[in-house]
């Protein structure tokens, strides 16, 4: 592992030159890749920690109470189901739910106190950027925030002791990053993959799908086409780099 303080000095390289390259503008949006350790408090932290070659990705997070939200995460490895009991031991954790197997892994959907950087993101009103991957005790998400915003997320995160590192930095306009589904549509979208619905092999048919979440048929699987069509098209349009 490079030592902490060389880690620092890129962090601080990187944002020097991104401070003589950039003119301040209230429609400029910095993305930055970053790799954070994870505090051992987070459930995921001493998990990944403790078992450094599995892979997991979050996926989603929705709200479910007061500080309580609820996230699908693919983990590898083991049977379906076999991280259930081990993850719900820890004491942030509340329910674990296993949901489908996928490829060389499981589907969970796990309900837990949120850790205390998002409070930090619903003061700064930030979208939370998915998937988040995990893996040896170090989490890996994309940050889409304004200036003032992403230095006082960095600013957060050394107060707080925590190891961060800068992979990289780019711009964007503002409206280049806005969300392309709607709340209705992400929830879809996150039923379905729950569902196993995307999976190979599928895991649950279009007429099951509809029961479950107690829609006519047509209606998913034009719902389901009209997400398709947003992602490729939103996909195609990152490969070209068109805004």
């Amino acid at each position: 592992m490079q030592p902490r303080g060389r880690d620092d000095r890129r962090n601080r390289n990187r944002l020097e030159a991104l401070r003589s390259s950039v003119e301040p503008s209230p429609e400029r949006l910095f993305i930055a890749a970053l790799r954070i350790r994870i505090p051992m408090s987070v459930w995921n932290g001493p998990f990944s920690t403790e078992h450094p070659s599995v892979r997991s990705e979050a996926l989603n997070r929705t709200e479910v109470g007061p500080d309580i939200s609820v996230s699908d995460y693919w983990i590898s490895g083991t049977p379906a189901g076999g991280w259930a009991r081990e993850i719900e031991a820890f004491k942030d954790v509340l329910k674990v739910e296993s949901l489908a197997e996928v490829g060389d892994g499981c589907l969970y959907r796990i309900t837990y106190r949120n850790p205390p950087i998002i409070d930090l993101y619903r003061r700064l009103h930030l979208p939370v950027q998915f998937p988040l991957w995990v893996q040896g005790g170090f989490m890996h998400w994309e940050v889409v925030a304004r200036r003032a915003e992403f230095d006082e997320l960095i600013q957060y995160t050394r107060r707080m002791g925590e190891e961060v590192k800068i992979v990289s930095i780019r711009r964007r306009p503002l409206r280049s990053h806005l969300p392309i589904l709607t709340e209705i549509q992400q929830a879809l979208l996150s039923n379905a993959m729950a569902a196993g619905y995307f999976a190979v092999p599928r895991g649950i048919t279009l007429t099951d799908l509809a029961k479950r979440l107690g829609r006519s048929k047509s209606s998913i699987s034009e719902a389901i086409a009209i997400i398709e069509r947003k992602l490729l098209e939103t996909a195609m349009r990152s490969a070209q780099g068109v805004a």
